[in-house]
């Protein structure tokens, strides 16, 4: 077992209490928006008194695991997050394995460096994830039914011009009608007014009960962070979800989403190759976006963890990663499943004894552990404890 420490990411929609409430670490009042742990370039684990998390697995690949190490070829396929958002995050979406690699070598190949900020592939590997929410945890993923989507705007009581941009969403088949309206809503220039009409339209909505008022609020929200901002239109047309504590959602690749607001933990492929469509300041590539997203309509699924005797897995179908919670349900130690590849595991509140053959280390409520492949490990204590490992 080795003790690590993750790397901070201060993007400007971070939460400033949150996160350093977790890790039991004073808040400096700056936005903590995401801690990794990983062996991501852009964020290495660090193991105690040892150096990065990468340069052990590098030295010593039988940590990973033998099957882990054929698939991936020595690189841990998998990285946990905290992440915590105060305000929303940018409209976007994730490519598969091949795009990714397609994406990557293009943007080589054109001399972007890695750095710049005009870069949408950070590397070549695929971003599926699962988000597990630590409190109430809102956001917009997935298109929602076009027709569905076009009563909403209707109900807002929409002007002539603005009511033939949604148009499509009646008078086409899905996948077209989708891609129409949203690449029109990212293009609308002269016609900006038309997000000023929208909002204009939402606010004499904001107490209309159900779907129609929450629609109206979503659409105020969003403007409150991006004022006048044509993405708005396009994030209505996705699905908005709320998580309770425990739940979780997956996505996988071409999946619209933004997250609005909560704490979670987050485990996804080890990848940073996000493709934005708007709400943010950062590099907007709609190009690269349309070439990965699905338009097609998706049902929000929230998942639950299975299982029993203080062991939960949550339903993953993704080669990179699988995710667990350990909540012992009593004082008796419990055996995690044996495993035959690399683990991180994240203690979110309470604390643990994990013990195997070579001794125990106690993890108070912010810290963790990466346990090697084939370790047989011995855990006591309350609280909640996620654990990834590769879904290889």
């Amino acid at each position: 077992m080795l003790r690590i420490t993750g790397s901070r990411q201060s993007y400007a929609w971070g939460t400033r209490d949150s996160i350093p409430a977790i890790l039991n670490t004073p808040s400096d009042d700056e936005p903590f928006a995401e801690y990794w742990l990983g062996t991501h370039p852009l964020g290495d684990a660090r193991i105690e008194n040892q150096g990065a998390l990468s340069t052990a697995l590098t030295r010593q690949p039988e940590l990973l695991g033998e099957a882990t190490v054929e698939a991936f070829g020595g690189r841990m396929p998998f990285m946990m997050k905290l992440l915590s958002a105060g305000s929303p995050l940018s409209l976007q979406a994730h490519p598969s394995r091949t795009e990714a690699e397609q994406g990557y070598a293009r943007e080589s190949l054109n001399g972007v460096p890695l750095s710049s900020p005009d870069r949408s592939y950070k590397d070549d590997w695929p971003k599926p994830e699962t988000v597990i929410a630590l409190e109430p945890f809102e956001g917009l993923v997935g298109f929602r039914d076009p027709i569905a989507t076009a009563e909403l705007f209707e109900s807002l009581g929409l002007g002539e011009e603005l009511a033939s941009v949604i148009g499509p969403l009646r008078d086409r088949t899905t996948t077209p009608a989708l891609q129409e309206v949203f690449l029109d809503v990212l293009s609308l220039g002269e016609r900006r007014h038309l997000v000023d009409e929208l909002l204009g339209a939402a606010v004499r909505h904001l107490d209309a009960p159900g779907e129609v008022g929450l629609f109206a609020r979503t659409a105020v929200e969003l403007d409150e962070h991006f004022p006048g901002d044509p993405s708005i239109l396009a994030a209505l047309l996705l699905n908005r979800f709320q998580l309770q504590p425990g739940e979780a959602i997956s996505l996988g690749a071409g999946v619209m989403h933004a997250y609005l607001r909560g704490t979670c933990v987050e485990v996804m492929a080890n990848s940073d190759n996000v493709l934005r469509g708007g709400l943010t300041k950062k590099h907007i590539d709609v190009d690269a976006l349309l070439q990965v997203v699905r338009f097609e309509p998706t049902e929000v699924k929230v998942l639950l963890a299975e299982g029993s005797d203080g062991i939960y897995c949550y339903p993953t179908t993704v080669a990179e990663f699988e995710v667990w919670l350990v909540s012992p349900t009593s004082a008796e130690p419990i055996d995690l499943p044996r495993c035959d590849a690399g683990r991180i595991c994240l203690v979110t509140s309470g604390e643990f004894t994990l013990k195997d053959d070579d001794g125990e280390l106690i993890l108070a409520h912010g810290q963790s552990v990466f346990v090697g492949a084939g370790e047989h490990i011995h855990v006591s204590g309350h609280g909640q404890m996620f654990m990834s490992t590769s879904g290889a």
